[in-house]
């Protein structure tokens, strides 16, 4: 035994210069063993060569919130009408029944939530296209036009719809319709329809923080149109998203041990 400490010892004393000499790797690629770098907060919102706001990096949050919690108590019942609102009960009594937990895409207000997601304006100066990749559910993306298109007249359902941007001074207004009606607009629920038009408008308001105002407006399923607001912060220095491993139909997280209420354990 004594024998065996010793020579783990010099193993170890070995490896010492080796280990000292690896590089830092980034947080999300090398876990807490990476470099912690302080967040500029105090600086104001970069901006790109041709003077629009640059938004890209990578966030948390910005869309997980459920809306009945950004609302007044008891306002998102008053928006609802009547079949939305049965539905909307019905579904925050079924646990589990979220179609994001089955690997489906969680719309464009969701994929911001629950994960790591990355802004990408592309190219840098005079954008043509945004897009917006998130970390979870098998790496889904959303695709913003900046080139001055119009909405298609009739266009096909969509898990994110089709969304045109502009620039109002540093503020992105994203216009957003065709979307289909198979995902929750939050994790408690809340029911639309495919008449669903959804404004954003993001502005980054220091170098850490990006504020997202969403109107929505859904004559199928609420009584007016409202709006809410979300905060996204930017990640740590070096941050990237990872790879996930989710795919369709996936019974509720199976890759991870987990299974729906009352599924038999596989």
């Amino acid at each position: 035994m004594t024998r065996r400490l010793a020579v783990a010892a010099a193993l170890r004393a070995a490896a010492a210069p080796i280990l000292a000499q690896a590089p830092d790797l980034p947080r999300r690629l090398g876990g807490e063993n990476g470099p912690r770098r302080a967040l500029p907060v105090s600086r104001p919102a970069p901006k790109l060569p041709d003077g629009t706001v640059d938004l890209s990096g990578v966030w948390t949050g910005g869309g997980d919130a459920p809306i009945e919690r950004l609302l007044k108590p008891g306002e998102l019942e008053s928006l609802l009408l009547p079949w939305a609102k049965q539905r909307y009960a019905e579904r925050k009594a079924a646990d589990g029944s979220d179609p994001y937990f089955y690997c489906m895409p969680g719309g464009p207000l969701r994929i911001t939530g629950g994960f790591a997601w990355r802004l990408v304006q592309h190219p840098t100066t005079s954008s043509t296209h945004i897009f917006m990749l998130q970390e979870g559910n098998a790496h889904t993306f959303r695709q913003i036009f900046m080139d001055g298109r119009a909405h298609p007249e009739d266009p096909s359902p969509t898990w994110y719809g089709h969304s045109t941007g502009r620039w109002e001074g540093g503020t992105l207004v994203v216009d957003t319709i065709g979307v289909n009606d198979r995902f929750w607009l939050d994790s408690e629920g809340t029911p639309h329809t495919e008449q669903l038009h959804m404004v954003e408008r993001f502005t980054r308001t220091d170098f850490t923080t990006l504020r997202r105002e969403v109107t929505l407006a859904d004559p199928g399923a609420f009584t007016r149109p409202f709006t809410v607001t979300y905060t996204a912060r930017l990640g740590t220095p070096d941050s990237e998203i990872l790879e996930y491993f989710c795919i369709e139909n996936n019974q509720y997280g199976l890759p991870q041990g987990l299974a729906a209420p009352g599924a038999p354990k596989p």
